[in-house]
């Protein structure tokens, strides 16, 4: 039994109970195994996911050389989550070329890292880094963003300096990527140096 997923699981449906917010909030008691997404190819270089704190994802987040950064936090037991991988996926190739690096958290216990490459690599998820999520689950939520629920999916929007510039609670579309990216990309209106904080 993955008491870590069980816990973080209770955490969402908490959440979604006292929130209302859209999510997984699935219970991850007696999951069955992830399925593998027959649509997609078979990667031959997925990312190997590591155990990371908050502190370590962030780094990731705000290392140079990417020109957007995009976080999302799922789990193979949570089905919303499976459902928009190959989007997120489709995205990212799309777009990896001009600078888009994408980081991938799961909620899942440490103790399934097998699991959770197999997903990975099921899904073609080549070139992206992989992270399973450590520590105190309510330090990582409000540390990451304080008007998330927890619940899962969530996707994150970075510029190149680390700051974030868009949320989606739930499951995120690819219109809603691509307008996203696209207004990060555009030439800010203060001129070339100015550049807008923030996020809606």
């Amino acid at each position: 039994m993955r008491v870590r997923a069980q816990m973080f699981a209770g955490i969402l449906a908490l959440a979604a109970l006292l929130g209302g917010r859209a999510g997984a909030a699935d219970s991850a008691v007696d999951a069955p195994a992830p399925p593998r997404p027959a649509a997609s190819p078979k990667s031959t270089g997925a990312p190997l996911p590591t155990p990371a704190d908050l502190a370590t994802i962030l780094a990731a987040v705000r290392a140079p050389g990417a020109r957007a950064v995009l976080v999302n936090l799922w789990a193979t037991w949570c089905d919303p989550c499976r459902e928009e991988m190959p989007d997120l996926i489709r995205f990212y190739r799309a777009h990896r070329a001009e600078g888009l690096r994408l980081v991938l958290v799961s909620a899942d216990d440490p103790e399934s890292q097998k699991d959770v490459a197999r997903f990975l690599a099921e899904a073609g998820a080549d070139g992206a880094q992989a992270f399973i999520k450590t520590g105190d689950d309510m330090a990582f939520i409000n540390g990451l963003d304080a008007r998330w629920s927890g619940a899962l999916p969530a996707s994150f929007l970075y510029d190149r300096r680390g700051e974030q510039r868009q949320f989606w609670p739930g499951r995120v579309t690819l219109p809603d990527l691509e307008a996203a990216l696209a207004q990060i990309a555009a030439p800010p209106k203060g001129g070339p140096h100015h550049e807008t904080k923030g996020h809606p």
